[in-house]
């Protein structure tokens, strides 16, 4: 079956003129870095390619080479219309879906819709970039240094530099190969997990001045005000979650960002193996893995807080 995928999905990209290649909003590493290595790969293969994020690319990875394609909006006709790394085709964001059911859909999201003509759907990888990384030459594409960077920021990310419970020895051989292009792997490491602006920081020290903790549960908020007082101009929580899920004696942690148009981000990570978070955020219309998972849901903070603690609680048995 996978044989028979790939020559199908290698297929439609040598018959595409026109690409257009999008992926979630609020976007990623792997978001990031798989849109970016795709639509590099597909250009040097003499493609027209048009990379889309409704929101952008984050400062964090305006290093990556191709970062300076990215556009928040499509412009023009396509004759073919692919979206990485996105469980939801909703999530694309409204710039994207007027372009209609997307022809070839590449993601590794147990949540994954399979919204697209062709899917290939790995929930097994660590990453959409890792998967990118096996399937790239056999649709016929080359790897090149920056394609490698893209998709090594990609596995770096979403892993968590590797410490995720699903990183497995595959995964870290994917890593020493795309370094055999001449990446190196302690920048982008740098860059994507541990560098922060000032403003990321202090927008850091209003959520955990707001922690809270009861029934194994651990939640930090983040209000419009937070942002402003911070200066912080992202609509995520510049990955405090990643801080939240080192806490001691919890079982989950989740953090609340208030959004300005009367809805509420929410995270949930795991904090230990035998819990499925995504269950919890495909029950508010998200998704994501057993260990970490989003959703965005409709109403004020005050609202929403207390009634998604009371599902999670509810649905995870805590």
């Amino acid at each position: 079956m996978e044989h028979s995928l790939d020559e199908a999905i290698r297929q439609r990209l040598a018959e595409s003129r026109d690409i257009l290649i999008a992926s979630h909003v609020r976007p990623d590493g792997d978001a990031i870095g798989s849109l970016i290595a795709l639509g590099l790969a597909l250009q040097n293969a003499g493609k027209n390619v048009q990379m889309v994020l409704s929101d952008g690319v984050p400062k964090s990875f305006r290093h990556l080479e191709g970062s300076e394609q990215v556009h928040t909006e499509p412009k023009g006709k396509f004759d073919t219309f692919i979206v990485v790394d996105c469980a939801d085709f909703r999530r694309v964001g409204k710039c994207c879906q007027a372009y209609g059911q997307p022809d070839i859909n590449i993601d590794h999201h147990v949540t994954n819709e399979k919204f697209g003509v062709l899917n290939l759907i790995e929930p097994q990888a660590v990453a959409t970039s890792a998967i990118l990384t096996d399937h790239l030459t056999a649709w016929g594409l080359k790897i090149t240094q920056p394609i490698a960077a893209a998709l090594l920021t990609g596995i770096v990310t979403d892993t968590l530099g590797f410490r995720t419970s699903n990183t497995t020895p595959r995964a870290l051989r994917q890593a020493a190969s795309l370094m055999e292009y001449g990446v190196n792997l302690s920048e982008l490491y740098h860059r994507a997990l541990v560098r922060r602006s000032f403003q990321a920081a202090r927008y850091w020290g209003a959520g955990l001045s707001s922690l809270e903790r009861s029934d194994g549960l651990v939640w930090g908020t983040l209000t419009l005000a937070d942002r402003e007082t911070s200066g912080y101009h992202g609509n995520d929580d510049a990955d405090l979650i990643n801080v939240l899920s080192a806490i001691d004696e919890s079982t989950v942690a989740m953090i609340f960002v208030e959004q300005p148009d009367n809805h509420v981000k929410i995270s949930w990570r795991a904090l230990t193996p035998d819990v499925d978070v995504s269950r919890v955020a495909k029950h508010f219309g998200g998704g994501g893995h057993r260990a970490a998972a989003g959703a965005d849901v409709p109403g004020s903070l005050k609202e929403v807080q207390p009634l998604v603690l009371k599902a999670t609680r509810e649905i995870l048995g805590l």
